[in-house]
């Protein structure tokens, strides 16, 4: 009897602490770095694809484990995150400071014994912007997506440099990729949770902060940045002519999810350019990378 509660308490823990580091987000995060590590590498080594993987989930859930600690008020604010394991008391500061301590160095040491110092650098450079910068700049303005995106872009230069220890136009192009994603995919939430993040006191909506045309209009100019440079790693050599086309046509198909969201301005046309946006991504990079193959 004693050992099943133990495995029920042991179970709860687990799950609490995948739920901490967000492991879904963090996975997927992952996968965008596996890809930059896949593109990058001469002959891909299996055991270092799982060791990169494994130091991208932790250190990715590192710094989430830092937003939630610094928001564990605001979140209280909001019905999305009320029930996080932090608000709502399932497990304490403390302990997601020991978790954040582990997952944060464990990923550090992977990436600088196993791929390379700029790698492990990096990294701890994106836990830094993430999670001490970012996190405080919601409060002030849009300024903080701006912010944001670079940490949120990192991921795949991130797997080329583990690669390749080689700074290039090749992993800036699949920064810059990320990069300019990050936009409209970031907004179209920031849209679609507006009411929620008022309350928490969040100001990520670009313009004048408001659900307008506006607002839709930022979201046009940065996907539309999406549809040259999606074509350049054919240019560069990174990837064949199939993915170029691939990332063209499925740019255009964001770009004119933007200029819907510009002529209804609403909820629904907002939620649908956010489902396009985790659409695009993993589309383009596994194109680039079949292509490749």
């Amino acid at each position: 009897m004693t050992s099943s509660i133990t495995e029920v308490a042991f179970g709860d823990r687990l799950r609490v602490g995948f739920e901490l580091l967000k492991f879904r987000l963090a996975s997927l995060i992952a996968f965008s770095g596996a890809m930059g590590y896949c593109l990058g590498a001469k002959e891909v080594v299996w055991t270092k694809l799982v060791l990169f993987v494994i130091a991208s989930i932790g250190i990715t859930g590192a710094a989430n484990i830092i937003n939630q600690i610094l928001e564990k008020d605001t979140d209280k604010m909001m019905k999305r995150t009320a029930s996080r394991p932090l608000p709502s008391g399932r497990i304490s500061v403390n302990q997601a400071i020991t978790l954040c301590i582990v997952l944060g160095v464990t990923s550090l040491f992977i990436f600088v014994s196993v791929f390379n110092l700029i790698t492990g650098l990096i990294s701890l450079l994106s836990l830094v912007l993430y999670g001490f910068v970012y996190t405080p700049l919601k409060k002030v303005g849009p300024i903080a997506v701006f912010v944001g995106a670079f940490p949120g872009a990192f991921p795949p230069m991130i797997g080329w440099l583990a690669a390749t220890n080689h700074f290039g136009l090749e992993p800036g192009i699949l920064f810059a990729i990320q990069f300019f994603w990050q936009f409209p995919h970031f907004w179209a939430i920031a849209w679609v949770l507006d009411e929620d993040y008022k309350r928490a006191g969040f100001k990520l909506l670009p313009a004048k902060g408001l659900k307008d045309a506006d607002s839709a209009l930022q979201m046009m100019i940065y996907t539309l940045f999406l549809l040259p440079v999606g074509w350049l790693p054919y240019e560069l050599g990174m990837t064949g002519i199939n993915s170029a086309f691939v990332a063209t046509i499925f740019g255009i198909l964001f770009l004119a999810q933007t200029f819907h969201l510009m002529r209804k301005c609403t909820d629904q046309t907002a939620r649908q350019l956010m489902f396009g946006s985790f659409i695009y991504l993993p589309i383009v990079q596994i194109a680039f990378l079949l292509d490749k193959l």
